[in-house]
């Protein structure tokens, strides 16, 4: 197992090089005004990427009989549902200047999981674990998601208050597409977020004897920032710094919960 986890890593890794490789260069393309190139190549490469990391992530965290979820690994399957779901963003919006500022973290999050030692502490996933863990990741990839486009947002904001829209800045989409898939992954997020917690507790039987009080109150915590923001962009047309401020907000307090409550647990109690 061990050579095979190494082979589909070293794929993976040079498959999201090729990638990163073909993005720079249709975004220099772009900017240059050139006609932009290596769309099919393009999108084979990042498939590919996809299919290796995804079977990395598996062989890395599925050992019988259940999940290995640790706070080192917890992030692997993370980044790959960000870059799964930017793909599937970018087939209608040019998302390809976030996928490379989100690669560097992907690959080290695969080189992480890689080192990491064999797993003693499995995840039994019954009782609505399974089904828990599924919400949870998808609701932090998309948050996560949604965090990364407000730090792209605040960079547009400046630079066109500055009226110098120069390099990346302006490969991106407009300011109000952007704001658009802001709310867009931020809603989609709060749902996955409510149904992570509502399946959680099929399977809590004491939050304090189980050390998930404080993961379970900053979850409920993000969860009402975020449907704070939804709630005013839609009452009051909340946007911009504003919009911004609170997605940033609701997203460390998320992370704070997640890998914060596992460092904890891994790192200072055990």
């Amino acid at each position: 197992v061990v050579p095979m986890t190494i082979m589909i890593n070293l794929l993976a890794t040079i498959a999201w090089l090729a990638t990163f490789i073909l993005i720079g260069l249709r975004l220099r393309q772009r900017l240059q005004g050139q006609p932009v190139q290596y769309h099919y190549l393009l999108q084979v490469s990042w498939l590919a990427a996809l299919l290796l990391q995804g079977m990395s992530v598996f062989y890395n965290l599925w050992h019988e009989p259940g999940l290995y979820l640790s706070f080192t690994m917890a992030s692997s399957p993370i980044m790959w549902l960000c870059n799964l779901l930017l793909f599937i963003a970018n087939l209608k919006r040019p998302l390809e200047t976030l996928v490379l500022f989100i690669l560097p973290f992907t690959l080290s999050t695969m080189l992480i999981a890689g080192l990491e030692d064999r797993p003693t502490n499995l995840l039994n996933l019954n009782d609505g674990l399974g089904l828990h863990i599924f919400f949870s990741l998808l609701a932090y990839s998309m948050l996560a998601i949604a965090a990364l486009l407000a730090l792209f947002l605040a960079w547009q904001n400046r630079h066109l208050h500055n009226h110098k829209p120069s390099g990346l800045i302006r490969t991106l989409p407009p300011l109000l597409d952007m704001e658009a898939l802001l709310f867009q992954f931020i809603m989609a997020g709060v749902v996955l977020l409510a149904l992570g917690l509502l399946t959680g507790g099929f399977y809590v039987d004491d939050l304090f004897a189980q050390h998930l009080a404080h993961k379970t109150l900053l979850s409920i915590l993000a969860l009402f920032v975020f449907s704070t923001l939804l709630y005013g962009h839609w009452r009051y047309g909340w946007r911009g710094r504003k919009a911004i401020h609170w997605t940033l907000s609701g997203f460390i307090l998320l992370m704070l919960a997640f890998f914060g409550s596992k460092f904890v647990l891994e790192f200072l109690i055990s």
